[in-house]
């Protein structure tokens, strides 16, 4: 296992604002901010904030943060970049009312599958990507409950980059602390 500083890696695009608190990063989304293409809606958004990393395959990525979410489509969790047109993220976000775990996959167009998980409001989360072959499997948890399984996904490509996310695609001020981004091994199987 191998713990990320936060020193490593590159902002896909940079946040209003960055903060350490003790071990903590304390990120500020820019109001507007979100990873979308296409579908159902019409539109393309490339402004998601992702501090991003190479991902071998053959590893996971684990993101820690607190979902402290009030207003509709407040996000965070992990991004996961092959290129512009290829993409996933997984996280909570805020949505109809309640928080969500829940994945957004895109290989031109994007799609969205969510779950309401309401007592994860203002609780520690952790979402995992497990690359294992040619797909990533992607568990949730609040605080150390067992994991829960949130997709598979195809993920056949050469080459990607992966790390902590947050957006704030209908408001200003959202701030998430990111509590830790670890690297370790693949998961060793589908199911426990």
């Amino acid at each position: 296992m191998t713990n990320m500083t936060w020193s490593t890696g590159s902002w896909s695009n940079p946040p209003v604002d960055l903060r350490l608190s003790g071990d903590d990063l304390l990120v500020t989304a820019a109001e507007g901010s979100d990873a979308w293409r296409h579908t159902s809606y019409g539109f393309v958004h490339d402004s998601e904030h992702a501090l991003l990393a190479t991902f071998e395959q053959g590893t996971a990525v684990e993101v820690v943060f607190t979902a402290l979410f009030s207003e509709q489509f407040d996000q965070a969790g992990l991004f996961i970049r092959a290129d512009d047109e290829n993409w996933i993220k997984a996280g909570v976000e805020f949505a109809d009312g309640q928080p969500q775990v829940g994945a957004v996959v895109t290989r031109g167009s994007s799609d969205w599958s969510v779950a309401p998980v309401p007592e994860w409001l203002d609780q520690r989360v952790t979402i995992r990507a497990s690359w294992a072959d040619d797909a990533i499997t992607l568990r949730a948890r609040r605080d150390d409950e067992p994991w829960r399984l949130v997709r598979v996904v195809p993920f056949a490509v050469p080459t990607a980059l992966a790390g902590p996310m947050v957006c704030a695609p209908s408001r200003p001020g959202l701030t998430v602390r990111f509590h830790s981004w670890i690297t370790t091994d693949a998961d060793g199987a589908l199911h426990p």
